[in-house]
């Protein structure tokens, strides 16, 4: 998993996702941010989320979280996400803050069919106000996603994977 944007949310999220065994990567360049960040057992990466996405190399069981609810952070590395065989790619915000965000994706030369492929607002709505509320129902989606694309593997896989 890697997680663009530290702050109490992602801190939240990672700790629920360590408990879910995903390997979790923060990545935030900005000092005033990822200072506090203390959560053992994460990778921290202070690198532009978009340098660092090509190295990170989304295969199809990564997890690809924007958190930091910053554009100027965040769009060039859903773009590149996009663009990868990642299995999830969420971002957090309204259905308004999405709706910009996929007209800014759409300007920046993804498809429809890479832009469909963003989950946008994370999560499930389960009227989740608070931070720990909201990694509970971003994590939950998780956990459905994965749940359901096992579903659809063939039998082989299923038994193997």
């Amino acid at each position: 998993m890697l997680i663009i944007g530290a702050g109490e949310l992602a801190r939240r999220v990672a700790q629920l996702a360590l408990m879910l065994d995903y390997a979790v990567t923060l990545c935030d360049p900005r000092p005033e941010y990822v200072n506090g960040w203390e959560v053992e057992g994460t990778v921290q990466v202070s690198t532009a989320p978009e340098t660092f996405l090509p190295a990170f190399a989304p295969d199809p069981q990564t997890v690809v979280l924007a958190l930091a609810h910053a554009p100027q952070l965040e769009d060039a590395a859903l773009a590149a996400a996009l663009q990868t065989k990642a299995f999830y790619i969420g971002a957090l915000g309204s259905q308004k803050n999405q709706q910009a965000r996929l007209q800014r994706l759409q300007r920046m030369g993804l498809s429809p069919q890479q832009r469909a492929r963003l989950h946008g607002p994370v999560g499930l709505d389960i009227g989740s106000r608070t931070p720990a509320e909201i990694a509970i129902a971003i994590t939950a989606a998780l956990i459905a996603a994965r749940n359901t694309a096992a579903q659809t593997l063939p039998q082989t896989a299923r038994q193997h994977g």
